[in-house]
């Protein structure tokens, strides 16, 4: 028997060539690379600007050195843990991650979880934009807002040509950040007193607490769009290779740059706050090497927010797709939500440029309650219940067996959101149970643990009929219709293959 992934690999390996796939499935001829790959997309896109102001914020906002970075620790391992579970189901599935969450919420439910996190990625374009705006802005001397402006327009452009690119702006950026990390933590360690800035050490519940929440915030965050970035992988690539891959790059790279960020937070004091990239790169001194510096900090942004542009627009087409039966859209439908997409959050960066330390840290923290229960249904559901086992081409099919609603699912994020609220800590909002807990935030602890109990419980309501194994589209049709000058939105052909 012919080997399909052999028969349909791709031969494509053009980086700059425009991706055509959205939000169907890969087909094996179109699988390529291996686990390690997401080790370099998330060092990269996490040893940057943001990750260290991120863990600069344990500090500011009233902890200590030494407990700030044991906590942000261990916010990275818990928050990183459920973020690379959701990396190791994309060579399984040959999914983006939402697409997949319509086994557990529906084929229209899943587009309820989805409006939080578009608007997610909207927040984060914006702040990731407004900072590399300011780099850009400072190395040629020209205003904020054209700065602003000029790297929307890059995140666009890297987001359109897509996949393959965004890799590589992984592995050029793990490479370039790591030289001018240890470059600026060098320069640190000679203008700081670091022993002094360590017997900083006043331990606080409520201050460890909120730096766990902070990095944990950070990691889960990715959850909505992690495995968009692994669903290239060949299908048999091992899971246990995809999780730990996407485990250690995205939790050292954010450790590393989040204690650097308390470290510079403390040794800067009050003047940090507002002058964030400023700060950073005056440890490079003047000159050229500040201008590297600048120009670095522009591109690591870039890393992130490609992954933010393209993340949402995808958020968007599945939205779409659901309620319109479409499995794939045009390439000009594609190229115009990724430009509506970036022209919001460029807009959204220029009016919110004044306090944006104290406002991003709120958008985070109160944001990690609305997906704390997604992140626990999806895995419970994905791990233990379904046991990997789905039927791919029905989570296209609101009358298949996943159905439009699940509502059992529904209620129990409701519920998790709900359960959460009492222990919220954020800027704009504080449960009630927060001053009994001495300011400290437990939600995401709470949402993980209660929601995941919650939807287990609420199991023998769930009429879904779960596979035996996985199906799959058939890829010698799938090949066939796209030869045929069909599109897969238009191939109304029979599409299963039961894989194991």
């Amino acid at each position: 028997m012919t080997n399909i992934h052999e028969e349909y690999i791709s031969t494509d390996t053009t980086t700059l060539r425009v991706e055509r796939r959205s939000v169907g499935y890969i087909p094996a001829r179109e699988r390529h690379g291996k686990p390690f790959s997401q080790f370099t997309l998330w060092f990269g896109a996490n040893l940057q600007i943001t990750a260290l102001v991120t863990g600069a914020l344990a500090y500011v906002l009233g902890g200590d050195v030494v407990w700030s970075i044991v906590g942000l620790f261990l916010g990275q391992l818990g928050g990183g843990t459920v973020m690379a579970l959701h990396s190791a189901q994309g060579p399984r599935l040959g999914l983006p991650q939402m697409i997949s969450s319509r086994a557990q919420f529906g084929v229209y439910g899943a587009a309820i979880p989805l409006v939080l996190i578009i608007l997610m990625y909207l927040g984060f374009s914006a702040s990731g934009t407004l900072l590399a705006g300011q780099a850009v802005s400072h190395l040629f001397g020209a205003p904020s807002e054209i700065g602003i402006i000029a790297f929307g327009a890059m995140s666009a452009i890297a987001a359109i040509i897509g996949y393959r690119v965004i890799h590589a702006i992984g592995r050029w950026a793990t490479v370039i950040s790591s030289i001018t990390f240890t470059y600026l933590i060098v320069q640190f360690f000679i203008v700081a007193d670091v022993g002094a800035l360590f017997a900083i050490n006043e331990f606080s519940i409520p201050s460890f607490l909120l730096a766990a929440a902070l990095s944990a915030s950070w990691q889960m965050a990715y959850g909505p769009y992690v495995a968009d970035y692994s669903r290239y992988l060949p299908k048999d690539s091992s899971e246990k290779q995809v999780f730990g891959w996407t485990l250690a790059g995205t939790v050292l790279s954010s450790q590393i740059a989040m204690t650097f960020g308390v470290l510079v937070a403390a040794y800067a004091g009050e003047q940090f706050d507002g002058n964030e990239v400023s700060t950073v790169v005056g440890l490079a001194g003047g000159g050229l090497i500040a201008s590297i510096v600048y120009i670095v900090i522009a591109f690591g942004k870039l890393a992130v927010n490609v992954l933010n542009t393209y993340g949402g627009f995808m958020s968007v087409v599945t939205a779409y797709s659901g309620f319109t039966g479409k499995a794939e859209i045009k390439q000009a439908a594609r190229i115009t939500a990724i430009v509506v997409m970036s022209v919001i959050a460029v807009l959204v960066a220029l009016w919110g440029r004044g306090q944006f330390l104290s406002a991003f840290s709120s958008f985070l923290l109160f944001l990690l309650t609305f997906f704390t229960p997604w992140s626990a249904i999806n895995l419970i559901d994905f791990y233990w219940i379904s046991k990997e086992k789905y039927d791919v081409p029905a989570l296209s099919d609101p009358k298949g067996r996943y159905g439009a609603w699940n509502i059992p699912a529904l209620l129990a994020f409701g519920l998790g959101v709900l359960m959460q609220l009492p222990f919220v800590a954020t800027g704009f909002f504080e449960g009630p149970l927060v001053a009994a807990l001495d300011g400290a935030d437990i939600s995401w602890i709470v949402g993980l643990i209660g929601t995941s109990i919650v939807y287990w419980l609420l199991r023998p309501l769930d009429k879904r009929e779960i596979p035996t194994e996985t199906i799959l589209p058939a890829e010698d049709q799938l090949l066939a219709a796209e030869k045929s000058g069909h599109t897969l939105a238009d191939h109304k052909g029979p599409m299963n293959r039961a894989v194991r």
